[in-house]
């Protein structure tokens, strides 16, 4: 299995979150309306200016006996198949996953809806940023609001402790403390609220796309 370091937390403001992701690539300041503010969503994926790929992003999670399994449809038509195991608690912490691509998400969901059951659904729109060997996310989550994720992806011969450490020099370069830390996924605050997450909205909400 794969392996990487990942931390989620509550944005505050977005806006300041992708000023400070950019800042972090040496682009300085935004410039221009970037397609996560207001109008994002309302066309076709974009790349922001410099900056990471807007992502639309369906995550169908199924029931299963140990770890996480969901399957992740895309702006594209195609999906992915993913299995993950990782502590539900705040903070940077080891993932191992497991990632199948699928040229037919709509047929295997059928198969799997039947034979596993259905936990809920994750609706969200991702911006990517790629620093060095980390993944920055900055995702718009229907029904949540706005969250940062980062997944530091592990090489061989680095640790956990590795990781952590780079994700924590992340949060502080961003400006993320401790209290903004959230643990467990999105689709546990989603059925927290009482909200499984399957019933989409008539259109995408304004600002909506590895794990998450």
């Amino acid at each position: 299995m794969r392996r990487n370091v990942e931390v989620k937390a509550r944005l505050r403001a977005r806006e300041e979150a992708l000023r400070a992701a950019l800042r972090l690539r040496g682009l300085g300041p935004v410039g221009q309306v970037c397609p996560v503010c207001p109008g994002a969503g309302q066309g076709p994926p974009q790349v922001c200016p410099g900056a990471g790929q807007v992502l639309l992003q369906t995550d169908t999670f199924f029931r299963v006996p140990r770890g996480r399994l969901k399957l992740r449809r895309t702006q594209d038509g195609r999906g992915e198949l993913i299995f993950y195991e990782r502590p539900d608690s705040a903070g940077p912490k080891l993932s191992r996953f497991s990632i199948t691509p699928t040229a037919d998400p709509e047929g295997l969901q059928a198969v799997l809806s039947q034979s596993l059951g259905v936990l809920g659904t994750v609706r969200k729109e991702r911006l990517l940023f790629l620093l060095g060997q980390t993944r920055l996310h900055l995702d718009r989550v229907q029904g949540l609001g706005d969250f940062l994720e980062l997944e530091v992806v592990l090489r061989p011969e680095q640790s956990e402790e590795d990781g952590q450490r780079l994700a924590r020099e992340l949060l502080r370069e961003l400006g993320i403390g401790e209290q903004d830390l959230i643990s467990g996924a999105y689709l546990d605050l989603l059925l927290a609220q009482g909200d499984n997450g399957d019933t989409p909205l008539s259109q995408p909400p304004a600002g909506h796309g590895q794990q998450g």
